[in-house]
């Protein structure tokens, strides 16, 4: 009976406490590592299963809850989930900062919130990476680390130097941009690669399409964007150590990296070599002409090279200003295929190149780039402004064994000023100024203003001559208006004005050659270039259109684009070694405008995302080299003659992407791409362009998880890709056909010693496949694409207190 009793006035305190309890609320903010809000996270308290949404402040609300500890599930996609144990016995305030998961369905690795935020705002088709990516993905140059991704190849001459490839628009069609300075170089010849440190960029963005409105003449393909977003945290220093090595071309590669900021100051240093060795092709011969070139082990012959690099950048972070200089030099020697610069195949020796595979014998060329920029910007309530300053320049000489072609004099005479074996040489000074301002007029309506200006002078010298020296001048100013209609609906249209002048130099050869048919006719030192003036002007405009719904993106744009001609397409008057062709500039050319249209559309849940990006592209007046039936008499090659001239054209094509989380960590995903270009007047009308990418898809099969055994944040990759053949031509192109590769990856970060260690390896060419691409310029020589090789990269990040 007593126990009854205490029964019944325990059951009747605790009702009366239930009556008087209080409960309380809970209010946070949702934060990324940038300490940006994170709209539209999810948060969850597990024991009572309760949840809500961050608004589009990051922050969030749960009110009437009891007294008691709570387990908070907080999630964001692209981000690692947090879970926190959040005790409540007053009105509490929480905040959560979240870590970027590495694990993202776009297949592409984002840094930080900055990624979603650009890809919501710009209306064209952009996809954005970071130095993890990067160094996954390492191929032999920045440009092929960024194949993989959809709507992006590259031209390649040899396994080290590549040119980006945009929608199969590229040379000077293309923008490369480092720290909002264009990336300024010899980008309008084949043979010469990007002096660009990829260990030295740690973010690209790849705008798909038409950006002349905000990039100037030449963006009419598409833009890379790299910069160097990452700030040291106050009164920290650290760097970290990358060791590189791939078997196929012997490589060893290192990159240091230096850094330390105390308050408001920060500085960093990073220094790069890379040497590397010939590399290996899965074949023993190849055809040049109706000769069989055998190959000595495999080995293209006399591509070995070497890369030295060093940059220096200082900075100044205070309250609504940041200002920071950019110093590097990226210097590059590499031999060109002994087969594959105008020698004649049966005059190598065999025994001087084939003695070691790392040694570099002529031809060769040595390449040196030396950038300062400056990047500064003042930020105070709705307005900032920004101001970049850049110089430029960029050296390179070619370097041949003196041989008489036509009428040059078999004994080089000793009384020029260049070297007999100086093949070209070309100096160029660049000066670049960049200015923007953006005022945002109210919650829902944003001003962009700017001005783009650049001038170059580039110099000449060497026995050898297919452009003259030229100078340039560029300016162009901008307005751009954003509106938007809601947090969903976004609008931006923009239009600019551009101006530039061009300027060559007449240019005379230094030997004698007949004026007419006859060899016995009077001689004389041939004009090869005149002086030539032109100046362009014209007006571009954009119009965008973004809209988001809870699982959908849909993005809309249609501007006009313009690009000045440029020196080579003017003046060019010369043989080109990498095409065995003589190429005749034409100095009356229109400049290139082009329409087009880009649309974008994908669904993304938490465990699908599907996307397409459809373009329709018109040129009215297109550049190009068009083959005729002449050939050269008087330079002794009798190299077929090419002339620049300008057709309509009509282009269209689309990316397409498709990633499904099979099983928790285990991802399928596939990517497509295809272009489509019809010549639609002038001499090859309805044919394509000459070096059309074919369709291709990637199926990749991916794992990640945060922890397998010792290893975190572990991945293991298989990527299977599919290449059409590429019937559609120009003559005197020659079909390609198609091919599959397998690639294979791994890596995660390991602990040695109490030191993060960063680990990835690929195999490349997984099966030793032999095949040709389409945008090799080694194809015409049917060179096929490097053989098997397997890539590691081992980077050690270090870290500290000042």
């Amino acid at each position: 009976m007593r126990k009854f009793v205490m029964l019944f006035w325990g059951m009747l305190y605790c009702y009366g406490l239930s009556f008087g309890q209080q409960y309380y609320g809970l209010n946070g903010l949702v934060v990324d590592e940038n300490n940006k809000p994170l709209p539209g996270a999810s948060v969850v308290l597990l024991q009572i299963e309760r949840g809500t949404v961050t608004n589009t402040n990051g922050q969030f609300v749960m009110d009437k809850l009891p007294e008691g500890s709570y387990i908070l599930d907080i999630s964001f996609i692209g981000y690692k989930k947090l879970v926190d144990t959040v005790w409540v016995d007053k009105n509490t305030s929480y905040k959560a900062q979240l870590e970027v998961d590495n694990m993202s369905l776009q297949e592409v690795v984002v840094t930080d919130n900055y990624a979603g935020n650009r890809k919501k705002e710009e209306s064209l088709n952009i996809e954005i990476v970071n130095d993890d990516y990067l160094k996954r993905n390492l191929g032999g140059s920045l440009m092929s680390s960024l194949e993989r991704l959809p709507g992006v190849t590259t031209i390649d001459i040899g396994s080290g130097q590549s040119k980006p490839v945009i929608r199969g628009l590229g040379f000077n069609r293309v923008v490369v941009v480092e720290n909002n300075i264009k990336h300024e170089a010899q980008q309008w010849g084949a043979d010469h690669g990007l002096e660009i440190d990829q260990y030295a960029v740690d973010n690209v963005e790849v705008i798909k399409g038409p950006a002349s409105l905000m990039y100037g003449s030449d963006a009419i393909g598409g833009v890379i964007d790299m910069n160097n977003r990452k700030l040291p945290a106050p009164n920290s220093f650290g760097g970290d150590v990358n060791l590189s090595g791939k078997s196929n071309n012997g490589l060893l590669g290192t990159s240091i990296l230096l850094y330390g900021r105390k308050d408001w100051f920060f500085a960093n240093v990073r220094a790069t070599y890379i040497d590397y060795g010939d590399y290996k092709v899965p074949t023993d011969s190849v055809d040049i002409y109706s000769y069989r070139a055998a190959l000595f082990n495999n080995y293209l012959r006399n591509t070995a090279g070497n890369e030295k690099n060093l940059h220096l950048t200082l900075g100044i972070i205070q309250n609504g200003f940041q200002s920071k200089l950019f110093v590097s030099t990226v210097n590059s020697k590499s031999g060109f295929f002994a087969n594959a610069h105008g020698l004649e195949p049966r005059n190598i020796d065999a025994e001087l190149h084939d003695r070691s595979s790392r040694d570099i014998n002529f031809p060769y060329q040595n390449a040196s780039h030396l950038k300062v920029v400056n990047t500064t910007h003042y930020k105070w309530e709705d307005s900032k402004l920004e101001f970049d300053l850049g110089f430029q320049r960029n050296f390179r000489q070619e370097w041949s064994e003196y041989v008489s072609h036509g009428y040059m004099p078999p004994v080089f005479p000793d009384t020029l000023s260049f070297d007999p074996e100086l093949e070209r040489e070309f100096e160029k000074y660049v000066y670049s100024g960049n200015h923007r301002f953006t005022h945002r007029l109210d919650e829902n309506n944003q001003l962009v203003t700017g001005i783009n200006s650049e001038f170059q002078d580039n110099r000449i010298d060497g026995r050898g001559f297919i452009i003259p020296a030229y100078q340039q001048f560029r300016v162009g100013g901008f307005v751009l208006a954003k509106h938007n209609f809601s947090e969903q609906s976004r609008l931006q249209l923009g239009i600019r004005y551009d101006y530039g002048t061009i300027e060559t130099d007449e240019y005379y050869d230094w030997f004698p050659s007949p004026l007419g048919e006859d060899d016995n006719s009077d001689m004389e030192y041939l004009q090869r270039a005149g002086n030539i003036d032109r100046t362009f002007s014209n007006l571009t405009w954009s119009v965008g259109y973004n809209y988001e719904l809870e699982h959908w993106t849909l993005k809309a744009n249609v501007g006009k684009s313009f690009r000045m001609p440029i020196a080579k397409e003017l003046a060019a008057n010369g043989v080109n070694y990498h095409r065995f062709s003589y190429e005749v500039g034409h100095p009356d050319l229109s400049p290139e405008i082009a329409y087009q249209l880009d649309l974008g559309i994908e669904y993304h849940s938490k465990r699908l995302a599907v996307g397409a990006s459809p373009f329709l592209n018109y040129f009215g007046n297109y550049i190009y080299l068009n083959p005729s039936s002449e050939f050269d008499r008087l330079y002794g090659n009798g190299n077929q003659v090419f002339y620049y001239t300008q057709s309509r054209v009509m282009r269209y094509g689309a990316e397409l992407h498709a990633h499904y989380e099979l099983l928790p960590h285990l991802q399928l995903g596939a990517m497509a791409e295809y272009v489509y270009s019809e010549q639609l007047s002038g001499e090859k009308k309805g044919y394509t362009l000459p070096f059309s990418p074919p369709a291709s898809a990637i199926i990749n099969l991916k794992y990640q998880k945060e922890k397998i055994a010792f290893a975190e944040n572990a991945y293991a990759s298989i990527d299977y890709r599919i290449t059409a053949p590429q019937n559609h031509i120009v003559p005197p192109e020659v079909t390609t056909n198609g091919y599959q590769v397998v690639n294979i990856g791994a890596g995660g970060e390991i602990e040695i010693l109490n030191q993060k260690v960063n680990i990835s390896m690929q195999v490349l060419n997984l099966l030793n496949t032999k095949y040709f691409k389409h945008t090799s310029f080694y194809r015409l020589i049917n060179v096929p694409e490097p053989g098997r090789n397997i890539v590691l990269n081992v980077s050690v990040p270090f870290s500290g207190k000042l």
